[in-house]
């Protein structure tokens, strides 16, 4: 199918947005896209695969190319210091919102600490640490497909997550009242 996108085909582009416009969109959610530019950010990122497809090798899967378009185009977007406290404050908005029960004030300050405390440590991961974190922890990627989508070795991807993780407890751990 990316074959005929590279020839410009347009209901193969819309097939592959089908199968992959979900996933997309939730692993660009979780490198901290904007909710409100989520949408024409997944649709930039099958723009550029319309763009990329001539470089797609046959036998690669098809997944892991595109999520890396959309990492790629991600890193793109986190350049510019000021959208990453924007990030920041939309996870946070996001993580509460999803509120059920009406919660006492202790309750809830200590919930917007925790979470506080959790963004920040993300934020403060390195942008490589963070994609492969983003990619194998909470989407469930295998390291295989995850290094395909980074353009990096299977133990790159490892190497990043394991020491992801290490900062991560150590900043909770060290955070903690």
């Amino acid at each position: 199918m990316v074959e005929a996108v590279a020839r410009g085909e347009l209901d193969a582009l819309g097939e592959l947005f089908k199968r992959h416009a979900a996933r997309v969109r939730r692993i660009v959610r979780r490198l901290g896209v904007p909710a409100h530019e989520c949408d024409d950010f997944v649709q930039s990122t099958f723009l550029e695969l319309h763009r990329a497809a001539p470089r797609f090798e046959r036998q690669a899967p098809v997944g892991p190319f595109i999520i890396g378009l959309a990492v790629v185009l991600a890193r793109r977007r986190r350049r510019n210091a000021a959208r990453i406290a924007e990030k920041l404050v939309s996870w946070l908005r996001m993580s509460l919102a999803g509120q059920i029960e009406p919660r006492s004030p202790a309750e809830q300050l200590e919930e917007y600490q925790s979470v506080s405390r959790l963004l920040a440590a993300i934020a403060e991961l390195s942008p490589k640490k963070r994609e492969a974190f983003v990619l194998v922890a909470l989407e469930d990627m295998s390291g295989e497909d995850a290094a395909k989508a980074l353009g990096v070795p299977i133990n790159t991807v490892w190497t990043r997550l394991h020491h992801a993780r290490r900062e991560l407890r150590a900043a909770l751990v060290e955070e903690a009242p």
